[in-house]
């Protein structure tokens, strides 16, 4: 597991603590979206598709700081947006960190190496930089709509390993990917040293302007990560729980935890989840105390859900499933002693998938710099 004991310890006495207390909606971890602007325009994005005047909205560090009070997750991933274009994330970053706040600056690590270089951040066991990188150099340049990226990103990785700061990957896949290639992919970034690897499926942002790429059927999306994740190589470390990537392979069925990772931004706290935007609220007591829960999750029947397994609905879940007995901590247990998943079939899968035609064509229907993030058209900094 790429994940530390102390940070592994304060997570799992949180959720035996809510759990003991009888707390069903209890939040993992907060995405906290303190901008939406970004220096690229990522097909499979639908942030960045505001107009300039939200764009140039910014929270500020008190407001970040009260929502991780407000909320109490243990855990404050910063997604954007890029986090690192915020003037003062430094300052953000710091106060949550002063709160033992375990924090993941998420970032395409564009502008990594120039602030690291500049003196921003210092290491912390409580700050990991999560580096979205999309896969190889060809897969992630052409996904993230910028040639160079990959080698820039890189670049900033090397410089955080090397100045002893945490830094894990976070990789979405959308419709075509190479299991070939993501796990050439993993080799790639073990090789940089990164604490461990995110994965999730690409969900439907309504706002994204590639709509076709999304995994959009489950069937297919357990047969992908099956591919991925079995016959495992040993080095491969992996940032996230194991029952969520027993879940992606299909091995277990989980239902969403939309309130897991509740999100606070510019326009309140969003209902019901970070993926699906049906109104904000003030508060997060009133987003747990007002919003319809039982409208979300694929039991529901909302259209909405039921292809959706990303990390942001199911980790909660996953990790709930750990802690809710004998029989979830055996098998959590069982996971991380033996993670190889051996598997002849998956193995024989991925043979045949070696013959077919892969490429960033296939993954992403866009060609790549394409066009400018909207917010450099409209002139915003």
């Amino acid at each position: 597991m790429g994940v530390p004991l102390s940070q592994m310890w304060t997570v799992a006495s949180y959720i035996l603590k809510q759990k003991i207390s009888g707390n069903k909606h209890y939040p993992l971890v907060l995405m906290l979206e303190p901008l939406f602007r970004c220096n690229l325009a990522c097909a499979g994005c639908g942030k960045i598709q505001y107009p300039a005047h939200i764009l140039k909205r910014q929270l500020t560090p008190e407001q970040c700081w009260k929502a991780a009070e407000e909320c109490g997750a243990p855990m404050v991933s910063i997604p954007g947006g890029e986090p690192l274009l915020h003037p003062q994330i430094v300052e953000i970053v710091e106060g949550l960190v002063a709160r033992k706040k375990y924090v993941y600056c998420c970032t395409n690590a564009l502008l990594l190496k120039e602030k690291l270089e500049a003196g921003w951040f210092k290491p912390s066991k409580y700050l990991t930089f999560s580096v979205h990188m999309d896969g190889q150099e060809e897969h992630h340049d052409f996904a993230v709509c910028r040639e160079g990226t990959f080698k820039t990103a890189v670049e900033g990785i090397r410089l955080a390993v090397q100045k002893g700061f945490r830094v894990t990957t976070n990789t979405t896949l959308f419709e075509g990917a190479d299991p070939n290639a993501v796990r050439a992919f993993f080799d790639e970034m073990m090789q940089l040293g990164v604490e461990g690897m995110m994965v999730s499926p690409g969900y439907a942002y309504p706002k994204a302007p590639d709509q076709k790429s999304f995994l959009n059927e489950r069937s297919k999306t357990n047969s992908l990560f099956r591919m991925i994740f079995s016959n495992r190589k040993k080095h491969w470390k992996f940032n996230q729980s194991p029952m969520f990537i027993e879940f992606l392979m299909g091995k277990r069925e989980f239902e969403c935890t939309p309130w897991g990772m509740p999100t606070y931004n510019i326009f309140g706290w969003q209902k019901p989840c970070y993926l699906l935007q049906d109104g904000y609220v003030d508060t997060f007591k009133e987003l747990i105390d007002t919003t319809e829960w039982e409208r979300y999750g694929r039991a529901s029947g909302n259209k909405a859900c039921q292809q959706c397994m990303v990390h942001c609905g199911y980790e909660t879940t996953a990790n709930d499933f750990t802690f809710s007995g004998i029989r979830g901590m055996f098998a959590t247990i069982k996971a991380m002693m033996k993670p190889a998943y051996v598997d002849p079939d998956a193995a024989a899968m991925l043979a045949e998938e070696a013959k077919k035609p892969h490429g960033p064509m296939v993954t992403l229907g866009i060609s790549a710099g394409a066009k400018k993030p909207e917010h450099e058209l409209a002139g915003v900094k």
